[in-house]
């Protein structure tokens, strides 16, 4: 079967690769593209209706609104008079919060307390400006913050430093060298707050816009980690003893355009090595599972997590204490010369 889908699938590219037509009628009433391009109309959707899920549409755009302020100021010249585009969208975001999550310990009122502080200084940068709509959603912006009590904290930008990290090259490679897939595991139950160490680090990973647009949801219970360890493809013969299973889903209605679809695989992706990074430091093993786009394990897995048609599967991983018995692939990888070119 797998060697008559492959002739088939040869045989389409070749004729495909002579047609513009014929490639485009077929892909783009193909399945997987077909299921791809309804989550993004979809998410996108959520993303303008300004009454779908308000309080998730806020935090995005603020996320998002707040760091391209950031960047604003940390620009050298900084310009006197900047974001007059989106400040009044940034504003609006930033009210529609305010009042619901004072708590600054926690997730959205942290968020608002990054986000005022951001404020803050954008106001002080463009003070001298004198400039009609600065002026007016800086008084919107005043009342807002009366409402949450917010004060000045150290959330915005800040001076990095040249000193070095502490942690030498050597020490990352050792780490890199000593992280291989791990498919077999010790029955033996995952600590959460080893879970959660590790997804502090991987929070941490860079974002587009900061937006973070991902969620991993974690299956500690072995005998649930093992049936859905065991939807994707590739884990038949060894996902009936996954001690964890993560699934990470990213959320299309972060993003108003369609060209930003692919970003929530390189985000979710770069969360998960550092994850991974993580947990093997703190002794435990894991191993990255494709998600091929199959429209039917699309279906299957939404319906298992309860998912929105704007949230898609990025990957997943299942983790776990290593067998110390367990065998590894070598898996060698290409040389330095092979996946690295300087250019003139």
């Amino acid at each position: 079967m797998a060697r008559a889908k492959a002739i088939v699938s040869r045989l389409l590219a070749n004729t495909l690769r002579k047609s513009v037509w014929a490639k485009r009628l077929i892909y783009a009433n193909g399945s997987a593209f077909r299921d791809e391009i309804d989550s993004v109309v979809y998410g996108n959707r959520l993303n303008h209706d300004q009454n779908s899920v308000r309080d998730e549409k806020s935090v995005y755009t603020l996320r998002r609104n707040t760091h391209r302020l950031e960047k604003g100021l940390i620009m050298r010249p900084r310009r006197p008079v900047f974001a007059l585009d989106y400040i009044e969208e940034t504003i609006a975001a930033y009210e529609s919060l305010a009042g619901k999550h004072c708590d600054t310990d926690q997730g959205q009122g942290q968020l608002l307390q990054w986000s005022h502080d951001v404020l803050t200084a954008y106001f002080e940068g463009t003070a001298e400006a004198d400039h009609p709509l600065i002026d007016k959603v800086k008084a919107r912006f005043e009342d807002a913050t009366k409402r949450i009590e917010a004060t000045r904290s150290d959330y915005a930008p800040f001076s990095r430093g040249a000193e070095p990290s502490g942690i030498s090259i050597e020490q990352l490679q050792a780490l890199s060298l000593h992280r291989r897939s791990c498919r077999w595991y010790l029955p033996k139950p995952v600590p959460r707050e080893l879970i959660d160490a590790a997804m502090d680090a991987a929070r941490y990973a860079p974002s587009a816009c900061n937006r973070q647009a991902f969620c991993y949801y974690v299956f500690d219970d072995p005998e649930i980690a093992s049936e859905v360890g065991g939807i994707p493809y590739g884990t038949k013969g060894f996902n009936q003893q996954f001690p964890c299973f993560v699934v990470i889903v990213g959320n299309l209605a972060a993003y108003p355009f369609a060209r930003d679809r692919h970003v929530i695989y390189i985000d979710g992706s770069l969360a998960a090595m550092a994850f991974q990074y993580g947990l093997e430091v703190q002794g435990l093993g894991s191993c990255c599972i494709n998600w091929p786009d199959d429209p039917a394990l699309n279906r299957r897995m939404r319906e298992r997590l309860g998912l929105g048609p704007h949230e898609r599967v990025v990957m997943c991983m299942s983790l776990g204490y290593p067998d110390p018995e367990g065998m590894v692939p070598y898996s060698q990888k290409k040389t330095l010369d092979e996946i690295r070119k300087y250019v003139k």
